[in-house]
């Protein structure tokens, strides 16, 4: 029997990337769409007999199994929250909140409601999976580079995208939680009593660094949100991280890496995250012992199909009530991560600001 799903938010990811991949898998049936803006709607209601609704109170448990919820981030836990509450289980892309008290909200919605899922397109990568495969060989993990540095890749300024007060951050918030979600993955989650991090702004406002191949739409005011984040992380088992999530840099292509170092030999992860045209030319995963490099096997994958492979998994964990409660200990541990990120940034900056002065 087909999983009965709703597309929330008919912005490109809801219209261009979730529906089509829905429409296209055996497992579900689209039965609903839900957008807040009347243009949305009447462009997108015509020539289909699904019906398009204005808000998620339209849509029930008895007409709808899960709602695929691809909105701004400043709305992801407000409807989230009731679809929850009203018995709708979620499937939410990331970030999945914004706060510790979005994830408490979160929380106490699913806890009598529908179940909570979240997406997280890194780990269902067959060039991560190989990693992880490999990880064991390492021996004992002692640190672990994460970077995904794209050359021009900011986001529309003005766009929702980079307000701090739609988007809740920057790139820390956009690519960062990516790679914290691939480490976890990896490693395991754990606490971060130590994290240490600066941001920076130098392209964010500046035209010449944006992605030609995204297609958000400028509110017309200037953007408040950092374009990088370099930042140094201490795990609760010892393991160091060094972290960078750029929209912009003076690179000439669009690089995402993963290093771990181990007691036994290090691994590397070279190859280019989500859907920019402006790739490195093919993953490349190393082994580096003794003094040796080993360049090992990774599948040859089109572009985006890590977004179908989670689709693929998706019905069992509906049917599976132990996944109750996973999505929400796994966003409350990154949304930890990076609130800890921004205070110490914020920290660093208010120095600065009082050193000028003096």
């Amino acid at each position: 029997m087909s999983v009965r799903a709703a597309v929330v938010g008919l912005g490109w990811a809801g219209r261009e990337l979730w529906l089509p991949l829905l429409r296209e898998h055996a497992d579900f049936e689209v039965v609903a769409f839900v957008d807040s803006d009347p243009a949305a709607r009447a462009a997108f209601g015509e020539g289909t007999d699904v019906p398009v609704h204005s808000t998620v109170d339209a849509l029930t448990a008895q007409a709808v199994d899960l709602a695929v919820v691809a909105v701004p981030n400043h709305l992801h836990t407000v409807v989230a929250a009731t679809l929850l509450a009203n018995g709708i289980s979620v499937f939410l892309e990331k970030p999945v909140c914004l706060t510790s008290d979005q994830v408490d909200t979160l929380a106490a919605a699913e806890s009598g409601g529908g179940m909570l899922m979240a997406g997280s397109a890194a780990r269902h990568r067959g060039d991560v999976r190989a990693l992880a495969q490999i990880m064991p060989d390492l021996g004992d993990i002692r640190h672990v580079d994460l970077a995904w540095v794209r050359a021009r890749g900011v986001p529309q300024a003005g766009g929702w995208y980079t307000q701090r007060d739609k988007a809740g951050g920057g790139v820390l918030v956009d690519l960062g939680w990516h790679l914290l979600d691939a480490l976890a993955f990896l490693l395991g989650q754990v606490r971060f009593p130590q994290v240490i991090g600066v941001t920076s702004d130098d392209f964010v406002n500046d035209s010449a660094w944006r992605a030609a191949w995204r297609q958000d739409q400028p509110s017309g005011a200037g953007a408040d949100v950092e374009d990088t984040a370099r930042g140094f992380l201490v795990r609760d088992d010892g393991i160091s991280v060094s972290l960078q999530a750029s929209w912009a840099s003076h690179e000439a292509r669009d690089l995402s890496l993963i290093r771990v170092e181990g007691s036994s030999g290090t691994a590397e992860l070279r190859c280019t995250f989500g859907f920019s045209p402006n790739r490195q030319p093919e993953p490349v995963l190393t082994l580096t012992r003794e003094g040796t490099n080993t360049r090992l096997a990774v599948p040859t994958e089109p572009i985006g199909c890590e977004y179908r492979r989670q689709l693929d998994g998706l019905a069992g964990m509906l049917a599976a009530p132990d996944n109750r409660g996973k999505a929400i200990a796994d966003a409350r541990a990154i949304v930890r991560i990076i609130e800890s990120f921004y205070a110490s940034a914020r920290s660093v900056r208010g120095q600065h600001a009082v050193r000028a002065f003096q």
